[in-house]
């Protein structure tokens, strides 16, 4: 697979016993539809921000390409509160996570400071946990 972003290879990890198609040079993680689903946890806070997703109806940020189908994806916003912004498959296919987006969004939709899942991340990625 491509980086829609960089146009680099990208590399397969496993996070949760889901594969995370990752861009070692621009930090972008693209999911398959579904595994944002799977990585964030049972919760309250998981069904408040799957259902905050929002089509951005004019953007200055440049639409990327899904790595899957090659088609310009759309962008979301995730989030009632500091919303992100990111892309989106128009034909099913997934999510584009800029560098340290997934992260954000993940935190977003736990409401347990103990979150595996994030936990995994701050060591795959060296992400900061605030």
């Amino acid at each position: 697979m491509i980086c829609p972003v960089c146009k680099e290879s990208i590399i397969v990890l496993e996070l949760h016993m889901i594969e995370i198609d990752y861009c070692p040079k621009c930090e972008g993680i693209w999911l398959d539809d579904g595994e944002l689903e799977v990585l964030l946890e049972d919760s309250e806070e998981k069904e408040k921000l799957l259902n905050s997703f929002i089509k951005v109806a004019r953007s200055t940020e440049r639409t990327q390409k899904c790595p899957v189908c090659n088609k310009r994806m759309r962008k979301i916003y995730v989030g009632d509160e500091d919303r992100i912004m990111i892309d989106q498959c128009r034909r099913g296919h997934g999510i584009w996570f800029d560098g340290g987006e997934l992260h954000q969004i993940i935190k977003k939709g736990s409401d347990d400071p103990d979150n595996k899942v994030l936990g995994l991340l701050k060591e795959m990625f060296n992400y900061k946990l605030k």
